[in-house]
């Protein structure tokens, strides 16, 4: 088996106002969106925004509020001053801060916010997990 992660779908309350955070927040809506879904492509794999009712219903799970997941998404930046302009847009889009940016004991530069379903964003700048030219993390080999 190839490793991958082609695709992260969130459960949203309200798929349209969630579209209108991340549309506001700068991400483009794929014209394979239909009503009820909203696609986002993120370099090598998509976000999607999905009923979190519909989502319980094509899970085959129940619907019930959990209060913290243990997940969060990241955005990492390619130096603290990126960071900082992605997590200040986010912001102004409507996310609620949780944690600022500030440096952090692992040597990098760190912060949370929460989207307005409460999904946990973290914006991260880290000197050892460079980007290339299309914004790919690459993990050092494991393999020394």
């Amino acid at each position: 088996m190839q490793p991958r992660l082609t695709l992260v779908t969130l459960g949203v309350v309200d798929v349209a106002k969630a579209t209108a955070f991340y549309a506001a927040w700068g991400w483009k809506a794929s014209s394979a969106s239909q009503p009820g879904i909203t696609f986002f492509q993120a370099n090598g794999l998509a976000l999607a925004l999905f009923g979190r009712a519909d989502l319980a219903k094509d899970a085959h799970v129940e619907d019930r509020p959990t209060g913290f997941s243990a997940v969060s998404l990241a955005y990492n930046a390619r130096s603290k001053e990126e960071a900082d302009e992605v997590f200040a847009s986010a912001i102004a889009a409507g996310a609620r801060e949780i944690k600022p940016l500030q440096d952090v004991f692992w040597g990098g530069y760190s912060g949370y916010f929460a989207d307005p379903d409460g999904h946990l964003w973290e914006v991260a700048w880290n000197p050892f997990f460079p980007l290339d030219e299309q914004g790919h993390m690459f993990l050092p080999d494991s393999q020394s």
